[in-house]
């Protein structure tokens, strides 16, 4: 079994491995709820459909790069960990947006009665935009050739 070596991470590498676990910690947390004088209730980023899907792959990313930085046997792939852990960050920090954006939020009687976003979802939104940037920071120090561009000539 492979465990995360923090010691052999760098600064960046710890922020985007922090950044997972401030991630899933959210996703435990109210993304979603209503509030009146008789009572509240809230959903947790597990039922905030594709929402979920966005903080599972910022959680996957810094496990993915915990891992990889701490020498487990990855499987091999045609890019590099740079343009995985950027692609994974992003896309899952999107995704997150969008969830957040689309939330219907409304309140009546000067703010007594309401309902929209909580912390949960904000929490794992500041996760996913943090890890995005790291993400580029090493992709731009990795000196990696994105994707798209491999069979260019400069």
């Amino acid at each position: 079994m492979a465990f995360i070596d923090v010691k052999k991470l760098s600064t960046i590498d710890r922020v985007v491995v922090g950044a997972a676990v401030v991630g899933l910690i959210a996703l435990f947390l109210p993304w979603y709820g209503a509030s009146s004088p008789y009572g509240s209730a809230s959903v947790s980023g597990f039922s905030s459909s594709y929402g979920l899907l966005g903080a599972l792959l910022i959680v996957a990313t810094g496990v993915y790069l915990g891992m990889l930085r701490s020498g487990a046997q990855m499987p091999s792939t045609s890019v590099g960990p740079g343009v995985i852990t950027l692609g994974g960050s992003l896309i899952g920090a999107v995704l997150v947006i969008l969830r957040w954006i689309t939330l219907p939020r409304a309140s009546f009687a000067a703010g007594v009665v309401s309902y929209g976003p909580r912390y949960g979802i904000i929490l794992e939104l500041l996760a996913g935009v943090v890890q995005a940037l790291c993400a580029l920071t090493l992709f731009r120090r990795s000196g990696e050739a994105v994707p798209w561009n491999k069979g260019a000539s400069a």
